[in-house]
């Protein structure tokens, strides 16, 4: 299920290539995950994933192809992972920017119980 590619995770966060992969797989399959789990519905990188889980019965109700809003939320969360390893930061300040990952989702959200 691959929102974004790796090359514009490590372009994201600006690291080099092959430098942390591993890593970086990791993190931005979690930020793909949690997007989707917020938004409450399958999200598709391309029409043709989507048709061919329509297709094989896999689509999930009200089914999306990733856009713009949903690719920038996943990169905004993955460079947050990158960025904080640490579940605590001790002394630092940090104020939630405007636009954030949530705000980008929340118009394609499928609220839970609807």
């Amino acid at each position: 299920m691959q929102l974004i590619s790796l090359d514009i995770a490590r372009q994201h966060c600006r690291v080099e290539q092959d430098e942390t992969d591993e890593l970086m797989t990791i993190y931005l399959g979690a930020a793909e995950q949690s997007a989707i789990d917020y938004l409450g519905r399958q999200v598709f990188a391309t029409q043709q994933d989507l048709d061919t889980a329509k297709t094989a019965g896999t689509a999930g109700e009200n089914p999306i192809v990733v856009n713009y809003a949903i690719r920038a939320a996943i990169l905004l969360t993955l460079g947050h992972l990158y960025m904080n390893r640490e579940d605590v930061a001790v002394g630092v300040s940090a104020v939630e920017m405007p636009r954030g990952a949530r705000d980008l989702l929340r118009p394609h959200r499928i609220p839970p119980g609807v």
